[in-house]
């Protein structure tokens, strides 16, 4: 067939189609405004009151009219929604989107307002309840040329505990002037097993049958007022939801009659709990259409859908090749597609329509992601690499890129070879591959492009230095802030003709010896593949003079505190030397080297762990030898042998001696006059008359390293027995002398209390702690010159109780 032919084959099959379609689709045009797309409820008539009570009709056409309240009160009963957004209890979104088909608009049919909102004054008001109903004329023609509605609905329900007949409930009505047209009137509800108790509520929810409905119970608390008197509510988990369901029904058999179309949203019959749906219509009426991508993608499971037909019959068939895998008697069914495409063909039939469709599907094969190419290390700042996308099968959506491999950010790129330009960190490349709309998104294995830092050379310091003859301390030369590996180090003698170290020295420090003139020192430095830097140039001074040397002896010493150790130093080589730390030095010398080889043979007493420092100069030579003895001092060892005290003759005392250093536990008691032992931290001395009147006890307490610390005791023996003694007046005046008023407990083992009172018999002071005593103040208010009295009892060490009560005066 030549071009002309074909170009006349094409304008005859043009016009015939011309000529055809417009007199089919005159018959099939949707009502206007079916679907809200003028964005209000225009065409539409609106009914809001209580179920079984009172209402306001708001009649057709509505124009303009985007929201309608709840009846006597200001919430939103019925409202066009135009912005899809997620429901609260759901999480479905108000607008659906339905196996492909998009619905543009929605309205909502009710709200969760109750009758405790209305505050009527009466009981059981009565629910709310809300209905929008549309008038279709339906065009006159063969009733063998369907004439279809398609309308989803979604619908949230409080659970009302009511017999089922009174629970909230969404319904939708189709009826004629005279009739209803039940099968395609169908009404949604929670359903239950209709045994309420008292009140008519507590009936229990068939949950199996809701399950099976289609509804589930919502994770969302809901604030519930019914049967609470307190006006607080209860927060309750009681709230169901259905998602989107689509349902068609056929008005051919009415055709050039009118019908009516009434979605409508009750509240439970009593009122106290609420019920609100969504409703969408599609602005098609020419008869059934499958749902569904016409390409599909071989061997990759994808649904097919029509509207539900109320009690329905449903027959699919699909293309050679193609598998079943469920629905075969619902309006969705789940095929996986062979390798070839063809027809799929859907038929549904009830009492009131007979609906046929077909499809024409083709297929894919399967998405093969393939591979990035081109993964390579570059330098950091100007760089280019082609990466080159190779063994896919499909499109390229994007390409994307990735710093972890993990987080991607998108590329506005859909070819197959992509350069990747002036990189300054390390990159992952992937891309998107899909094989047509029906096959699964695919991502291609990626490349990497490393990207290595630009070299730095970075710092050396010192930058400027001296060396004198023989050196061989304070000589280390440091590299820092550099980037990349360390090559060679280089050295000159002219800052210009520089060579490198052979062998090469890849260390960041490197301490100088040897060296008999003045010379400079770089580092050569590089970062992977970049080019390399030299770092700062450190310069070194030579100086033909010996440098200082001496021996030192012990470099390190432990000693205990209060104790002293020599510190020797054998100088060979110097004119002069000082100390650190020399206040707690002797013999340490003056200074001035008179003769070589100098010996210093010092004593240290440090109090605290320390470090001195000698520093040996050489007439000429600028670098000091510094070297340094590190003297430990374990801390001290104090030691409590307790409080002086008094005794009786004859009288058992123990002693308890304690020492700050844990593992100071030898102990050593002198004298060991009257003492069971003299090797424990506890002994019992019994002093009998013959000891005299007072004897010192000196306790010493030992670590393993030898260290030791000291304490002492006195103990006053009395002869007589045991007793408390008070002074009968003291003086507080702060010298130093008799300025606590305490009692003395001779063989007193437990004092009862000590109490002071002024001549108004009022207490003053009071103690039970042997000596604790009076300062001479009240509420610390210092008191003049008069007259108290005491009281105090004691237990001595054979139990027996001794009581004490006199006069003492104070004296200012």
């Amino acid at each position: 067939m030549d071009l002309r032919k074909q170009l006349i084959k094409i304008l005859l099959s043009c016009l015939t189609v011309f000529s055809v379609v417009p007199a089919y689709s005159q018959a099939q045009i949707c009502p206007a405004n079916i679907n809200f797309s003028n964005g209000d409820l225009s065409f539409w008539a609106a009914r809001t009151g209580l179920v079984n009570g009172a209402f306001l009709d708001y009649p057709a056409p509505n124009n303009g009219v985007t929201n309608i309240s709840e009846f006597n009160i200001s919430t939103p009963g019925i409202r066009v929604i135009t912005s899809s957004f997620a429901d609260l209890y759901g999480g479905f979104q108000t607008i659906p989107n339905i196996n492909g088909y998009s619905y543009d608009y929605s309205i909502q049919l009710g709200s969760t307002s109750t009758s405790w909102d209305l505050r009527a004054g009466v009981p059981n008001p009565g629910g709310f309840t809300r209905s929008v109903t549309y008038t279709i004329n339906v065009p006159a023609g063969s009733p063998s040329v369907p004439f279809t509605m398609t309308y989803a609905y979604a619908m949230v329900l409080e659970n009302g505990t009511h017999n089922s007949d009174e629970q909230p409930l969404f319904k939708a009505t189709l009826s004629t002037v005279d009739s209803v047209i039940t099968c395609a009137s169908p009404q949604y509800y929670l359903p239950t097993f209709n045994n309420t108790g008292t009140g008519g509520v507590g009936a229990t929810l068939d949950t199996a049958a809701a399950l099976a409905n289609g509804f589930s119970n919502s994770p969302v608390l809901f604030l519930s007022h019914a049967g609470a008197s307190n006006g607080n509510g209860n927060l309750l988990q009681d709230v169901w939801y259905k998602s989107w369901t689509e349902v068609t029904f056929d008005l051919s058999a009415y055709r050039g009659r009118q019908v009516n179309l009434t979605f409508e949203s009750d509240n439970c019959a009593p009122g106290a709990h609420f019920a609100y749906a969504y409703v969408a219509l599609r602005n098609t009426c020419a008869g059934l259409e499958i749902s569904g991508n016409p390409a599909a993608c071989t061997n990759n499971a994808i649904n097919y859908s029509v509207p539900a037909l109320a009690g329905a019959v449903y027959n699919w068939t699909i293309p050679p090749g193609w598998v079943m895998v469920s629905g075969s008697n619902t309006n969705i069914i789940t095929v996986i597609p062979g390798n070839g495409g063809g027809q799929i063909t859907a038929h549904e039939i009830n009492g009131c329509a007979d609906l046929r469709d077909t499809l024409d599907v083709t297929t894919a094969p399967p998405t093969i992601p393939g591979v990035v190419n081109g993964s390579n290390t570059v330098c950091s700042g100007t760089n280019s690499s082609t990466l080159t996308l190779s063994g896919q099968t499909g499109n390229v959506l994007q390409w994307i890129s990735s710093l972890d491999g993990v987080n991607w950010t998108p590329i506005n790129f859909t070819g197959t070879v992509y350069t990747a330009q002036n990189l300054t960190a390390s990159t992952y490349y992937s891309a998107l591959i899909q094989n047509g709309s029906a096959c699964k998104v695919d991502t291609a294995a990626f490349a990497r492009i490393i990207v290595d830092p630009k070299s730095v050379g970075g710092v050396l310091s010192p930058a400027q230095s001296s060396f004198c003859l023989g050196q061989n301390t304070n000589t280390l030369f440091t590299l820092s802030g550099h980037t990349g590996a360390v090559q060679n180090w280089q050295q000159s003698n002219d800052f210009t003709n520089w060579a490198g170290f052979i062998p090469a020295y890849t260390n960041a420090t490197y301490a100088v010896s040897g060296i008999t003139a003045s010379t400079q020192y770089r580092v050569v430095v590089k970062s992977g593949v970049c080019p390399a830097d030299t770092s700062t140039v450190a310069a070194v001074t030579y100086y033909n003079v010996p440098f200082p040397a001496a021996a030192i002896n012990p470099p390190n010493a432990s000693i205990c505190y209060g104790k002293s150790v020599q510190l020797n130093a054998d100088i060979s080589i110097g004119t002069s030397y000082t100390w650190s730390n020399a206040n707690t030095l002797t013999n340490q010398g003056n200074g001035t080297i008179t003769t070589l080889p100098y010996l210093i043979r010092a004593t240290a007493t440090p109090f605290r762990t320390t470090d001195y420092v000698l520093t040996v100069i050489n007439a000429g030579c600028p670098n000091p030898l510094r070297d340094t003895f590190h003297v430990v001092v374990a801390p001290r060892i104090i030691v409590n042998a307790g409080n002086d005290t008094s005794i009786v003759a004859s009288q058992p005392l123990q002693l308890n001696a304690t020492a700050n250093d844990p593992t100071a536990t030898a102990f050593h008691s002198i004298p060991p006059t009257a003492l069971i032992a003299t090797n424990i931290y506890n002994p019992v001395a019994t002093l009998g008359p013959e000891y005299g009147e007072h004897i010192t006890y000196i306790v010493r307490a030992t670590n393993p390293a030898g260290c030791f610390g000291e304490d002492n005791i006195t103990v006053t023996i009395f002869k007589t027995g045991p007793d408390i003694f008070v002074p009968n007046a003291f003086t507080p005046n702060n010298d130093g002398l008799n300025d606590v008023l305490k009692p003395i407990c001779v063989g007193i083992k437990e004092l009862q209390f000590f109490r002071i009172f002024n001549r108004w018999g009022q207490e003053v002071y009071a103690t039970s702690q042997i000596g604790q005593g009076w300062d001479g103040k009240i509420k610390s208010v210092t008191q003049g010159t008069g007259t108290f009295v005491y009281m105090v009892q004691g237990t001595d060490y054979t139990g027996r109780k001794i009581f004490r009560k006199g006069n003492i005066t104070l004296i200012r």
